[in-house]
């Protein structure tokens, strides 16, 4: 391969394209799922008439499941069914999920969409991921800004889903909303099925020599660079788990607060509050651009930081967009009146800042430190801290209203930006740990 191009395989795209679908549907649904679960079972958008107290936990309770399955999924693709399988088991399950979740606004189709669709996850999540690292040998400095790249693309989904089912949801219903984000996945794993044999060859495939070969090195002890690699992993996700316990608020508690707090009147127009959940994938999408320069010049000048610092930075930034949330939440008080949405697309901009530093660089991490072997297991890993931040953000999307937006999200800023300058402060022992791949 050419180290020195900056040109990026075509496989790239067609996975990016993978996974756009599957993030249309799961941002679609993500921008629904509150509202839906806390209104009326007999308004006119049906919903499952739930408390908040209940509406936060299933929250929490279902998105966990979607980022904690992923680890018994990737040791499923590693040791037995390979990426390729995994990732169309998972579209089909996804897809099953979202149509039984449109059904009906009853309990059945209710939590069986919602496991479906967290099984699917399972498989669909650490096997998508794990191909692109296979596109690049090891030192290859486009891994980071592929994985920045494909981060980017598949937002592309993320941002039109909360517009497009948002407004079919307002127009048609919740189920209807549904119905779309389930429409989405199917053509993006129809394409996947077509393309994916000539554009993909041998990427995501285990054939019999190689299971022998993994069989093999799995029954050598690890090295110990290999332990020391691993120990990176593990320390990076004790922090990792914060990250995403202040970020998932944004589908939750700064989505109740958005529908309270926020003037969402434009131009005599009303912003529906799902709308908002565009914000963050649509600065994902446009902002990776500029992020990906930033680190190809400072690679070019030797200043490049390192992964452990690159993270830490992430960190930071989303304390700071909490920050920006307090602004909005004094301005309510003060005025008595609902604060300038100004300050809720301000907030995001922060976060999905921090979100480009730290979840794309994370990814590459994962496939530069695990062992060969054991790649797909650890992208599996890589989510389990967001399977705890789901449980412990959904926790506090349920009381919040008790300790007050104000108490939560000062609380948020300032754990996370500490945690954030925990991690520059130790730069360098993880570094020396990471042996030369940083």
């Amino acid at each position: 391969m050419e180290r020195t191009s900056q040109k990026q395989p075509v496989a790239l795209y067609l996975i990016a394209a993978t996974g756009a679908g599957e993030r249309f549907a799961y941002y679609g649904m993500r921008a629904l799922l509150m509202l839906y679960m806390v209104a009326g079972a007999s308004a006119q958008l049906a919903g499952m008439n739930f408390s908040q107290h209940s509406a936060g936990n299933i929250y929490g309770i279902f998105n966990a499941l979607c980022y904690g399955l992923p680890f018994f999924g990737g040791i499923l693709a590693d040791k037995i069914i390979g990426s390729r399988k995994s990732v169309t088991i998972g579209g089909i399950f996804i897809i099953l999920g979202l149509a039984t979740l449109s059904i009906d606004n009853t309990m059945g189709p209710f939590v069986g969409g919602l496991l479906l669709i967290a099984i699917g996850n399972g498989f669909f999540k650490p096997t998508v991921v794990s191909m692109i690292g296979e596109l690049y040998e090891q030192g290859d400095p486009r891994r980071d800004n592929a994985f920045t790249l494909y981060y980017q693309l598949f937002n592309i989904g993320a941002w039109v889903a909360p517009l497009l089912c948002g407004y079919v949801a307002i127009q048609y219903g919740y189920l209807a909303g549904f119905s779309v984000a389930a429409a989405a996945v199917f053509v993006s794993m129809l394409t996947y099925w077509i393309f994916a044999p000539s554009i993909l060859k041998g990427v995501g495939k285990q054939k019999k020599k190689e299971i022998l070969a993994v069989e093999k090195q799995e029954k050598m002890p690890l090295t110990k660079e290999e332990k020391d690699r691993i120990r990176v992993i593990f320390i990076l996700l004790f922090f990792v788990t914060f990250f995403w316990t202040g970020f998932e608020q944004a589908g939750s508690s700064m989505t109740l607060f958005t529908e309270e707090k926020i003037d969402k009147n434009l131009l005599g127009w009303l912003v529906p509050t799902s709308w908002f959940q565009s914000v963050n994938p649509f600065l994902v999408s446009t902002l990776g651009f500029a992020i990906t320069a930033l680190w190809l010049r400072l690679h070019k000048i030797g200043k490049n930081p390192s992964t452990p610092v690159k993270m830490g930075l992430g960190m930071i930034f989303l304390g700071l967009g909490f920050i920006v949330m307090l602004g909005a939440v004094q301005h309510a008080g003060a005025t008595g009146l609902q604060a300038c949405m100004s300050w809720i697309v301000g907030a995001y901009f922060l976060q999905t800042i921090g979100e480009l530093m730290l979840s794309p660089i994370g990814l590459s991490m994962i496939t530069k430190l695990a062992p060969p072997s054991m790649v797909s297991m650890f992208m599996g890993i890589w989510f389990l801290p967001t399977f705890l931040a789901h449980l412990m953000g959904g926790f506090i999307a349920g009381y919040i209203k008790d300790w007050g937006y104000g108490t939560t999200f000062a609380g948020i800023a300032a754990f996370v930006i500490v945690l954030g300058l925990a991690v520059i402060l130790i730069r360098k022992k993880l570094v020396y740990w990471m042996h030369g791949r940083v």
